[in-house]
């Protein structure tokens, strides 16, 4: 591996495929690899603060649109045309880069079309199958072939989750049986680097209380607005500290909301995994990377899946059948939390 050039392009798709792509990038460097990141949006402005050394190229964008009324699997089949058209202009892109760079490998993170026959290509998914509504469950073995006629045309595929029972992905990855080319690697944390240290206290003042309550938003629009305004509704019932991470990438401020709450638009990940680690109630979206990042923390928290997102929503179900996580639906936070408000304030 050592002096191979290696492209790391995560789809941009909130923060998740990119923040789980952060230890590979270590393992790779540490290896004596050069590494050359590829990503847009929030996802690329997450992995500039985190690597502002490394050298980054623009790329083709799926260019998602979301709808403030459909949901977010039926505005994927809308765009579906255009997403596969996304995918094949990224595939041509590959060429071209792999010329001018002299890349060596690709390490795709749920990046369809890059994917090539000339150098090794890594392609990195936890869904191999993909959930549809319950009414639409006839479409999954469909979308199943699909899945895997894309994953065979790299030279391999890596699933970060446990092998076996004990899983932190279900049937998005254990449903059905393997490709030749696939294998398990373990989940993939940010918090997995063994050099970040977690034990110093932010250099912020603001994150130095000690938090009762962490909220970790993320995700598209308008969904990650909607549930924030739904927890500043709620502030006045803060009695403890409460720290709410906006997941802005593209933003940097910290404020006060009212006595209790601290909002900061974004953290550093040394930051942020001090918080985990020392905040006793945890509530997020159902992300998977986010699931990751607790379970490398040997942490539990609170779901609030994306509505209209199967694969949350699938997660949050599957999760909250042990004893370890809890679900909130977003559509009833605002009950739910009342509801369990004097609970958090003991």
């Amino acid at each position: 591996m050592s002096g191979r050039r290696i492209l790391v392009s995560p789809l941009n798709w909130g923060l998740g495929h990119a923040t789980r792509c952060v230890p590979l990038i270590k393992k790779f460097q540490l290896e004596g690899s050069e590494i050359i990141l590829s990503a847009n949006g929030r996802a690329k402005n997450f992995l500039q603060m985190e690597f502002p050394e490394l050298k980054f190229i623009s790329s083709p964008d799926y260019n998602i649109r979301y709808s403030n009324i459909l949901p977010l699997w039926l505005m994927i089949f809308i765009q579906s045309p255009a997403i596969l058209f996304s995918i094949l202009k990224e595939h041509k892109w590959l060429d071209e880069v792999i010329e001018e760079y002299k890349i060596d490998e690709v390490i795709s993170d749920n990046r369809y079309g890059l994917w090539t026959k000339k150098i090794r290509c890594v392609f990195i998914t936890h869904q191999l199958m993909i959930k549809c509504p319950s009414f639409l469950f006839f479409l999954e073995p469909i979308l199943h072939r699909i899945v895997k006629r894309f994953v065979l045309r790299y030279t391999e595929c890596w699933v970060p989750d446990y092998e076996g029972a004990e899983n932190l992905s279900g049937d998005l990855s254990h449903k059905y049986p393997l490709c030749d080319n696939t294998k398990f690697i373990g989940p993939l944390s940010r918090f997995n680097d063994e050099e970040r240290n977690n034990s110093e206290q932010p250099s912020s003042k603001i994150l130095r209380a000690d938090f009762l309550i962490c909220f970790i938003l993320s995700g598209p629009e308008p969904q990650r607005t909607r549930l924030e305004k739904k927890i500043l509704k709620l502030s006045n019932l803060f009695r403890y500290n409460v720290l709410l991470i906006q997941g802005k990438t593209d933003e940097n401020y910290e404020e006060y909301f009212g006595d209790h709450l601290r909002i900061v638009s974004n953290i550093k990940t040394n930051d942020l995994k001090y918080i985990i680690t020392h905040t006793p109630l945890i509530i997020c979206r159902a992300g998977y990377s986010g699931i990751m990042d607790l379970d490398a923390l040997g942490k539990v928290g609170t779901l609030i899946p994306t509505p209209g997102q199967t694969e949350q929503e699938y997660l949050a179900k599957y999760l909250s059948q042990g004893d370890d996580y809890d679900v909130i639906r977003q559509s009833n936070f605002s009950y739910e939390f009342k509801k369990r408000s004097k609970m958090y304030h003991k």
